[in-house]
């Protein structure tokens, strides 16, 4: 990832000033927020195996924003190195609109970098987020800008329902949201996804975090400011099928854990007690039985009962170790984290500079 994150910065500010020259000198009155009535959005939308839903997802988005007064926005689309056609599609709709922008990255990096690539190349003062496949509706990102307007940072959407989702993947991801604030120091919002918007302010700092194992939902929870939520109902794809497999899910999950939580350490920890504590009460027993009594402790069962017993704890508390350590390895090679194949809709070069939170 390269310590590029702040060249990142500087790379949206200059993206910014080169994109709202059209806006007015009242829309950032005195070099605030700029929350007046004139804005730039850029809705940031990732990619995978899109084909069959991103021309509708195109046409939502667009019907949705292009009715708000004042309202300037850009789409900024981020193709994570998708196996079928999504990216021409893509290339038609920015070729039929100069507000499409596109991030093609080399390959397949995963929804969180895909997300993180956009939110580097937006240009606007206020980002949403929002997945492709329509489950999310577009039409919300009204609502959320009215709240960013009144005052709010961050707007996070609370799935109420979550219409085509097997009863497991809904228990699940109840569980899990429940489970990672009991270990967490951060509060973060029960039930959310992707779906969002941020200030500008809230999406640098998302850039200014350089590590690799992401963790959005947390990391926009961590930065604090002032965040609100808004509930709705999570409708099924309107097209296509999930990526999402129950190995990316557990991925996800222990993603969120182990970047938020030194609380699987600390049971690695308790586990060693246990086995000590039960080790010095067989010991104890053992000796005891030979005091008292005419008998040895005998018996193959019991000490391979023990044996497998300390083994299974040894190997849980190295695989812990193991986690955090093979995390610090990642994060020591400072990789990029992603590259870049191909860029349309952006500014031409020699404006803003390359950031270097990727590489083309």
């Amino acid at each position: 990832m390269c310590g590029g994150l702040r060249q990142g910065r500087r790379a949206a500010a200059a993206r910014t000033d080169v994109r709202c020259e059209r806006m007015s000198e009242s829309a950032n009155p005195g070099g605030g927020s700029g929350r007046g009535e004139s804005v730039l959005l850029s809705v940031v939308v990732p990619c995978y195996d899109e084909e069959a839903v991103v021309r509708e997802t195109h046409r939502r988005l667009a019907a949705a924003l292009e009715g708000a007064p004042g309202l300037a926005f850009e789409i900024v689309y981020v193709d994570d190195g998708s196996r079928d056609s999504t990216l021409d599609a893509l290339r038609e709709l920015q070729r039929a609109d100069p507000r499409v922008r596109i991030v093609a990255l080399s390959r397949r990096f995963g929804q969180e970098v895909a997300i993180a690539a956009g939110v580097e190349h937006a240009g606007g003062g206020v980002l949403a987020i929002i997945d492709a496949d329509l489950q999310d509706p577009p039409e919300l990102l009204l609502d959320m800008l009215e709240r960013w307007r009144s005052g709010a940072d961050a707007v996070h959407g609370v799935r109420t329902h979550r219409e085509g989702e097997t009863a497991f993947k809904r228990w699940t991801a109840r569980a899990f949201y429940r489970l990672i604030n009991r270990l967490s120091d951060v509060a973060i919002p029960l039930d959310t996804g992707y779906f969002r918007l941020l200030d500008r302010k809230v999406a640098d700092a998302l850039l200014a975090m350089p590590e690799r194992d992401r963790f959005m939902r947390g990391m926009v929870a961590w930065t604090g400011f002032r965040q609100e939520p808004l509930s709705f109902r999570r409708a099924q794809r309107a097209g296509g099928a999930t990526k999402y497999l129950l190995r990316d899910l557990a991925r996800l999950a222990l993603d969120g854990i182990l970047s938020f939580s030194l609380a699987p350490l600390r049971l690695a920890i308790w586990m060693g007690f246990l086995s000590s504590g039960v080790a010095v009460a067989g010991i104890a027993y053992a000796i005891a039985v030979r005091l008292l009594t005419d008998t040895w402790i005998g018996g193959w069962s019991a000490l391979f009962v023990a044996i497998m017993f300390f083994g299974g704890a040894q190997l849980v508390v190295i695989g812990i170790l193991g986690e955090y350590v093979g995390r610090i390895y990642g994060e020591s090679k400072r990789r990029p984290l992603y590259f870049v194949r191909e860029r349309l809709g952006f500014p031409p070069p020699g404006g803003p500079p390359r950031s270097r939170f990727g590489r083309s």
